[in-house]
């Protein structure tokens, strides 16, 4: 069975580049819009590892991660955050929030597979 990965992004093209990257990996994907879409789409559903964007309307990435280390069933889920952002303040947020990751767009794939690598097995 292969592992599931939750990408949470508030651009379609960009769901849908890392998603086709997962898949063609082995992976499975889930996809979500926002924060709030990624944790209503956690019910039930075993998810392995989770891809986010910090910066999103409704719930934004550290936010959601927040959410996701304060659940027990996704408390030790890694957390990769694929975003815009490089500051270092940003960074040490998401670090300090559980982040296992930061991935700065425009993305490389072999450095996103890189990490997803180092996290879960496919």
């Amino acid at each position: 069975m292969s592992k599931t990965i939750l990408v949470v992004d508030d651009s379609a093209s960009i769901r849908q580049v890392v998603s086709m990257t997962l898949k063609s990996a082995g992976y499975a994907t889930i996809e979500a819009c926002d924060g709030r879409d990624a944790l209503n789409k956690l019910t039930g559903a075993r998810v392995h590892l989770v891809i986010s964007d910090v910066n999103m309307p409704n719930m934004d990435g550290i936010t959601l991660l927040k959410e996701l280390k304060a659940r027990p069933d996704t408390k030790f889920t890694p957390v990769i955050m694929l975003t815009t952002e490089s500051e270092a303040a940003k960074k040490e947020q998401g670090r300090a929030a559980g982040a296992k990751a930061w991935v700065v767009k425009p993305f490389n794939p072999q450095q996103l597979m890189a990490a997803v690598g180092k996290l879960i097995m496919p």
